[in-house]
């Protein structure tokens, strides 16, 4: 596995690749890798001849007040990963490479970056989309790489691919959980041995809402409750949000059907989580 920290050298690197008639795909991280991103990176490797990670913890999709200096952060330890992982290459530039001088130009999906996650992380898809464009023009990839825990993500990038003509197509890879049910998240490692336990409450009331529609129910605003219920009796649970919606829109709905994403935000103490599932 090659390690690239400049945009300079990566273009060069993937050029060449495709000089040689060979697909790239990109997996874009934050580093502080687990299995979830692993499985990604598999994926990519499967869809294309060429696999890059990048390993970048985005300034710009952080707010004032949230975990931009304490996230968590291995370089070794993920380049070890990833080199298991049979990963080409790593790409891990720096703020200053990714953000020279005065930066002043965002990418914005309007509306949708402000539901759901948006409501209460004002400005963090606008890093988002602003840094994966970034990526996909320093990388020029085939295909990119995402998982469906990030289900309003995926959204977003997918809007934005489409209206800017985009050429690289995105890819969704199922939640990998831990073996109890816990959405794998670099953020789990905030929690303590308590707050871990509690943490099972957000797969816990999805399971419950899973059981719900599977025995027939219909009824967002029942569902929402049932899931509203089991989380509230979590003492270390504070919700933001619990919602099924439109997984194109992401506008609430009132009726479940297949396809409807029921989303939910969650800090347990501090850590704020996200967990979904599709009906």
């Amino acid at each position: 596995m090659e390690i690239i920290r400049t945009i300079e050298e990566m273009r060069r690197a993937v050029r060449k690749e495709k000089s040689r008639g060979r697909t790239v795909g990109l997996v874009p991280t934050m580093g502080y890798l687990h299995e979830g991103h692993l499985s990604l990176v598999r994926l990519a490797r499967s869809e294309a001849a060429v696999s890059v990670v990048s390993l970048f913890v985005n300034p710009i999709q952080f707010g004032p007040k949230e975990d931009l200096k304490s996230y968590p952060r291995d370089f070794d330890r993920d380049a070890a990963m990833l080199r298991n992982a049979k990963a080409d290459f790593l790409f891990a530039p720096s703020d200053e490479e990714m953000y020279p001088r005065e930066h002043r130009t965002f990418v914005e999906v309007h509306d949708l970056q402000d539901r759901l996650c948006g409501r209460t992380r004002p400005g963090h898809f606008r890093g988002v989309c602003t840094v994966v464009l970034k990526l996909f023009e320093a990388i020029e990839p085939d295909c990119a790489v995402f998982g469906q825990k990030d289900a309003q993500q995926v959204l977003i990038l997918r809007r934005m691919v489409a209206d800017l003509n985009v050429p690289v197509r995105l890819i969704v890879a199922p939640i990998v959980r831990e073996p109890d049910g816990l959405a794998m998240s670099s953020r789990n490692t905030y929690l303590d041995a308590a707050e871990r336990k509690a943490a099972l409450v957000l797969s816990q009331s999805l399971a419950e809402a899973r059981a719900l529609v599977g025995a027939g129910g219909r009824d967002a605003a029942a569902v929402l409750q049932a899931i509203r219920t089991l989380i509230e009796a979590e003492p270390r649970a504070r919700i933001d949000y619990i919602e099924a919606v439109d997984p194109e829109n992401l506008n609430p709905v009132a009726e479940l059907r297949d396809g409807t994403l029921i989303a939910l935000a969650v800090f347990i103490g501090r850590t704020r989580l996200i967990d979904n599932m599709i009906v």
